[in-house]
């Protein structure tokens, strides 16, 4: 999959694409509607598949000092839908110029003049163009008029409700993965590259991967089942394990992380890109008066996640 971060610097072999566009926040079920409509559009006009999103994400971008709400990093946004067989990511850079494009501006400099995109897919709930003055029947009217197609995908939902980013928020925040992963399609994954700690888990004979939480929207506080990918260097594979999210009580921090333990696994993973699939909540975090009191715990949440994971599917 190629990344093209610039519409005002496209090679040609990076144009021609039926393109679903939207923010992608989770690339969840609705999400997977979009994209798999454009998939049948590409292969029907035999050309590339396309996704277009945007970094930082537009809501950041105007409120900067909100809280943070994301699922997923650009670099897990873009793992998961390499998986999806994308060929072309139009991960626009989001700033002052693009943020002002008009509605028409946006279907004729970037659409059309950059990307010459065949045909696009959006939401039911698009909106573009400077104070989201564009919707799909602005987009239709400039397809019509600039010469690319435009479809609409459906609501996706189920009896529980329609899928959203909002809603797996919730569920997230409720200590609920397992709805989570049935809105997504895929179980909720945290990446990223592994930070230094402070050895305080090697030293109880738990050594921990510690990821950092920075900017993504923060699951309750507890002890999770987990599985785990290392994506990259010489211990790359896949392994179970159980993780904490949160502030670690017991050792007074102020800023939340993930702290993941592989089993049976040994070796140096610092800097190395983790993939924490968030499985099961098994309990809330909690502060401990010994060292010792918190490490019979952790023995207790290792069998647990274990029990738990022995029935559990790889898939996603």
């Amino acid at each position: 999959m190629r990344i093209i971060r610039d519409y005002n610097f496209v090679v040609p072999q990076d144009q021609g694409a039926a393109v679903a566009i939207g923010n992608f926040d989770g690339v969840h079920k609705g999400h997977l509607s979009v994209i798999e409509l454009a998939r049948t559009i590409s292969m029907a006009d035999n050309c590339p598949l396309g996704v277009m999103t945007f970094e930082p994400h537009p809501r950041s971008y105007f409120a900067p000092d909100a809280p943070s709400f994301r699922l997923m990093n650009a670099t897990a946004r873009a793992n998961r839908l390499e998986k999806l067989g994308v060929d072309k990511l139009y991960e626009l850079n989001f700033n002052a110029a693009l943020s002002n494009l008009s509605a028409e501006e946006f279907c004729t400099n970037v659409i059309v003049g950059g990307l010459n995109l065949s045909h696009v897919v959006v939401g039911g709930d698009f909106a573009f163009g400077k104070g989201r003055s564009g919707n799909f029947d602005t987009l239709t009217e400039f397809g019509e008029k600039l010469g690319f197609g435009v479809t609409q995908a459906p609501l996706i939902a189920d009896e529980h409700g329609a899928f959203s980013s909002t809603s797996i928020r919730t569920a997230l925040s409720d200590g609920r993965p397992e709805d989570a992963a049935r809105m997504l399609g895929h179980w909720h994954r945290i990446e990223g590259a592994v930070e230094g700690g402070d050895q305080r888990g090697r030293d109880m004979g738990y050594p921990t991967a510690n990821l950092s939480l920075d900017g993504l929207h923060l699951p309750k506080f507890g002890v999770y089942a987990v599985l785990v990918d290392i994506l990259d260097g010489p211990l790359a594979g896949e392994y179970q394990g159980a993780a904490s999210i949160g502030l670690r009580p017991t050792f007074g921090g102020t800023v939340p992380n993930l702290e993941v333990f592989l089993f049976d696994f040994s070796g140096d993973l610092y800097g190395a890109n983790l993939s924490v699939g968030l499985i099961a909540f098994q309990r809330p975090e909690l502060k401990f008066d010994t060292v010792e009191a918190l490490t019979r715990q952790i023995d207790e949440d290792c069998v647990e996640s274990l029990r738990i994971l022995a029935d559990v599917s790889r898939s996603g």
